[in-house]
């Protein structure tokens, strides 16, 4: 009897808590979790209200705008970055030319550029008084109506723009995908009488498309989410209608609609992402694994090769970068002084705050899903990272909702209670935008922690269960030594994020709380792109630390490096 008790607590179903009853863990992570989800609840319950008729003009006026640019728009970001990514992963991966072991980790700078910074780089560069053309027409004596030029302040700008920032989405996890293929699953095409070309599209992209379509979702959620690009090029999307209707037409409930449409896009990316996962299955043909050969390119062929991967690092990062260094040698404003410092403080103590928020959170989330893993504790799980998939706008806008209503239920209690009138005490303030951006990026903590807590092994746990410590403290002086380094990797994460948002930020911060991402929003708005440069630039080494510790990761991970 004793013995069978021993085995049975060496082996618990649950490491914390009892059959039937959840921990103390488990019900606060669901506190958190609803609480986290004020903000998109409030947005879909707005779907049913009256907004005395703006909706109806609105419908009638803009909305097929928005609809239809938004549509075109993801359409055009998920072809150019599904072809740029899967190009460019399955050249690196499947052959070697001069070039391609930078390569491999460079394809994933522009990661650190956000996109609306690239989209102040182009106009300056491609724009009638830009430097391209002003060079065209001092080489060739045209006049401005001698030529014609594309227009970069478009929807196909926005495309463009937008697909050099995410294909790295798509080339992660499809050169993730090719190097985890056996050169025995090719073989077999091979003797089927396939080429390479042949074998590339039946045998290699079958078995790497759920990795292709996971890329393409996650920049089709970030596409929808762009607010800066699609303002600064005059395209109308639901992002810039919902900032529109609230702060021009003064109408949140109207704006709370557009954001339950814009949430809708959202869920059909993320479904037809399970569905395409769903139809299919494909899996490896051999049970024996050998590494890819990568045969060297030589000539004509190793510089065609070249000149394809090495394209979507200078577009989508080497010439921004240097036309924004450019620009800020003309720079005759003040951001190198005060207002850059101020601008810099202020969002490295939003992002700093967001970052020391999220992450013990997603500790505590994580935690409790370990220790009592049943369908409870997943589901608050899923609730509690659901805004990342969330468009920052629409996130704002529930944020306003819920403080709004705090606000006037704070109002009665105080002019009922006290006679007083207690004014705003939630909306505008740094509460109330830090908290939205929980929202948007605990999901980028909650990952990278749980990665990390599954690999300590359930067997420590029970050890301190047994030395009579409780999971609270086995957290503390067990597990979080452990994950140390996962730690610091989410808040970095986390903090780089924070300090890029523009659509959250620009809409819930307080008055006079100017962050680099609103100071660079505001300047490229009144034209002065030269001063935007300059915060830009600031946003973007913010950016290029987590990129290059990614890139460093890839570098050594083809398999024999």
């Amino acid at each position: 009897m004793t013995a069978m008790t021993d085995l049975g607590a060496t082996l618990p179903p649950r490491l914390g808590a009892h059959r039937g009853r959840p921990g103390v863990l488990t019900l606060l992570g669901a506190a958190i979790a609803a609480v986290l989800s004020v903000p998109v609840l409030l947005v879909a319950a707005n779907v049913l209200r009256s907004s005395e008729g703006v909706w109806a003009h609105l419908a009638s006026t803009v909305l097929p705008d928005y609809l239809a640019n938004t549509v075109l728009l993801v359409i055009g970001v998920a072809i150019g970055t599904a072809v740029g990514g899967v190009a460019a992963a399955w050249l690196v991966t499947m052959c070697r030319f001069p070039g391609s072991r930078v390569l491999e980790w460079a394809l994933v700078l522009p990661l650190a550029m956000p996109a609306y910074v690239v989209a102040y780089a182009y106009t300056d560069f491609l724009q009638t008084s830009g430097t391209l053309q002003v060079a065209l027409r001092a080489a060739t004596g045209w006049a401005r109506r001698d030529y014609w030029f594309p227009e970069i302040r478009s929807l196909p700008g926005a495309v463009m723009v937008m697909t050099f920032t995410l294909y790295p989405y798509v080339y992660l996890l499809a050169r993730a995908a090719f190097l985890e293929q056996s050169v025995c699953v090719l073989e077999v095409g091979r003797t089927l009488g396939c080429g390479p070309w042949r074998n590339f599209l039946r045998v290699a992209l079958p078995l790497a498309r759920p990795a292709i379509v996971g890329g393409v979702a996650l920049a089709l959620m970030e596409t929808l989410a762009d607010f800066g690009t699609v303002q600064h090029f005059g395209v109308d999307t639901f992002t810039t209608g919902i900032y529109r209707t609230w702060f021009g037409l003064g109408q949140p409930v109207a704006a709370a609609q557009l954001s339950a449409t814009l949430m809708l896009f959202v869920l059909g990316v993320m479904a037809l992402e399970r569905l395409s996962r769903g139809q299919a299955r494909v899996h490896h043909s051999s049970a024996r694994y050998r590494p890819l050969p990568t045969p060297r390119l030589e000539g004509w062929r190793a510089a065609v090769v070249f000149l394809i991967c090495a394209a979507p690092v200078v577009l989508g990062f080497v010439l921004p970068v240097l036309i924004l260094i450019r620009l800020a040698g003309y720079d005759d404003s003040d951001m190198l002084g005060g207002r850059l410092l101020a601008g810099a403080a202020n969002s490295v103590l939003l992002a700093a705050t967001v970052a020391a928020v999220s992450v013990p959170i997603a500790l505590l989330i994580a935690y409790a899903q370990r220790l009592d893993p049943s369908p409870a504790t997943r589901t608050t799980s899923r609730i509690a990272g659901l805004g990342y998939a969330i468009p920052g706008s629409v996130i704002a806008v529930g944020v306003l909702l819920a403080a709004g209503w705090l606000d006037h239920a704070a109002g009665r209690i105080g002019e009922g209670l006290f006679g007083v009138e207690t004014g705003l005490l939630f909306s505008g303030t740094m509460a109330a935008m830090a908290f939205g951006l929980v929202v948007r990026f605990l999901a980028v903590a909650q990952n990278t922690v749980e990665a990390s807590l599954g690999k300590i092994k359930p067997s420590m746990d029970q050890a301190a269960r047994n030395l009579g410590v409780g999971p609270g403290r086995t957290l503390v002086r067990v597990h979080a030594p452990l994950m140390a380094g996962s730690i610091a990797t989410a808040a970095l994460l986390v903090f780089v994020d924070a300090m890029k948002e523009l659509p959250a930020t620009i809409i819930l911060r307080p008055f006079n709380f100017d962050t680099l991402a609103v100071q660079a929003a505001n300047f490229a708005k009144d034209e002065r792109l030269a001063s935007a440069a300059v915060p830009s630039l600031a946003i973007v080494l913010a950016g290029i630390l987590p990129v290059l510790l990614l890139s460093r990761a890839i570098a050594r991970s083809r398999p024999g490096q």
